[in-house]
């Protein structure tokens, strides 16, 4: 597809995880293809607190790359996140969110407590700093809400990234003042129910990824995932929301930079 004239952002990438055979190993060559797809903007997001210096040096190396802090649910061998660590190191200008956190019953089910108590973790963190959660949540609805209402206190927002739970879930978000990000799970062909929730979800409260270098969008599905192809995201999502690309496009930065709103865009 063409470019649109109005600029997206990438909410959730793995920049220092990316496969880059499609640009001969050129990071570079990456992007430039992503500024040449329209994307102005990535949010670098941190899995493991031994790999965060590795995103925040690209969030320092790059004025368009922001950076996230935390251990995701399901890199146990990470070292345990503490309040104070995930504090001092979210306190870098470049880095705009704490997470990615949550929790994963769906491939982790027995490992409850240890996700749980990582996630508190975070939870209070954000709370502390007053950035965005970012929240990976699969199989696992009620204690993520639980928990948030629990030691939150109101007081942490963020967004679901790569969302694919009900909609009920969503509006429960929503009214914690969480945002929804979709990713390129909507264009797959078995993904009707979350192409359903996307149709009745208010755009002012949308985000766009891609995941990368995981979950391409057709028609890349099955190949490296990057984010310029979170064009495709958006061209999808546009279409459910019947909207054009553009307008997509323009409500979905704005959601970005009012959420992380340490970015500056």
């Amino acid at each position: 597809m063409t470019a649109p004239a109005v600029p997206l952002v990438d909410s959730h990438c793995h920049l220092d995880r990316l496969n880059l055979e499609a640009h001969n190993g050129d990071f570079e060559a990456m992007m430039a293809a992503t500024a040449d797809a329209g994307v102005s903007h990535m949010l670098c997001i941190g899995v493991d607190l031994e790999s965060f210096p590795q995103v925040q040096g690209l969030a320092e190396r790059y004025d368009n790359v922001f950076a996230s802090v935390g251990v995701h649910p399901l890199y146990k061998e990470s070292r345990e996140p503490q309040v104070a660590e995930l504090v001092e190191r979210a306190a870098h200008p470049r880095v705009v969110a704490i997470g990615e956190t949550g929790l994963d019953y769906f491939y982790a089910r027995e490992q409850r407590d240890w996700q749980q108590r990582y996630f508190v973790a975070h939870i209070q963190a954000a709370r502390e700093t007053g950035l965005p959660l970012v929240i990976h949540t699969r199989g696992a609805k009620d204690d993520t809400l639980a928990l948030l209402r629990e030691h939150g206190g109101g007081e942490v927002r963020g967004v679901l990234h790569c969302f694919t739970e009900d909609l009920d879930m969503a509006r429960q978000a929503m009214d914690m003042g969480f945002y929804i990000s979709i990713s390129g799970i909507v264009t797959f062909r078995n993904a009707e129910a979350l192409r359903e929730t996307v149709r009745e979800l208010p755009l002012e409260r949308l985000l766009i990824e891609t995941d990368s270098p995981w979950l391409a969008p057709v028609p890349y599905r099955g190949k490296p995932n990057e984010p310029r192809y979170v064009a495709q995201v958006a061209e999808c999502v546009a279409s459910l929301k019947n909207v054009s690309v553009e307008t997509l496009a323009a409500a979905t930065a704005e959601n970005f930079f009012t959420l992380f709103n340490k970015a500056q865009p």
